[in-house]
């Protein structure tokens, strides 16, 4: 499964999530079998070669429409910043589904 964020930096350790307006970069993660196997970062995220099937935003405020018509879920980290914590609430289920 491939899981789409995006980025205030490049930065895999220090990057914190962002919203959509004020990107830097995305970040798309290769999550199979629980573990994470693949973290890719890109300026423009239709750049990716593989097709993400879930959006994780940080706030119920961010405009998903282009993502939603595309078939993406979209998921939101309310409280969870760095993608250590993202991917540790995805796993467990602590992400919340977009309230429209």
């Amino acid at each position: 499964m491939y899981i789409l964020i995006p980025m205030d930096t490049k930065d895999a350790d220090e990057g914190t999530i962002s919203k959509i307006n004020d990107v830097k970069c995305w970040v798309q993660i290769l999550l199979e079998e629980g573990e994470v196997v693949e973290v890719v970062f890109n300026e423009d995220k239709d750049a990716f070669s593989n097709f993400s099937e879930v959006l994780i935003v940080m706030d119920d405020t961010e405009y998903v429409w282009p993502f939603i018509e595309l078939g993406m879920m979209v998921l939101v980290a309310h409280t969870q910043r760095s993608i250590d914590d993202i991917m540790e609430a995805f796993l467990f289920r602590e992400l919340n589904e977009l309230a429209y």
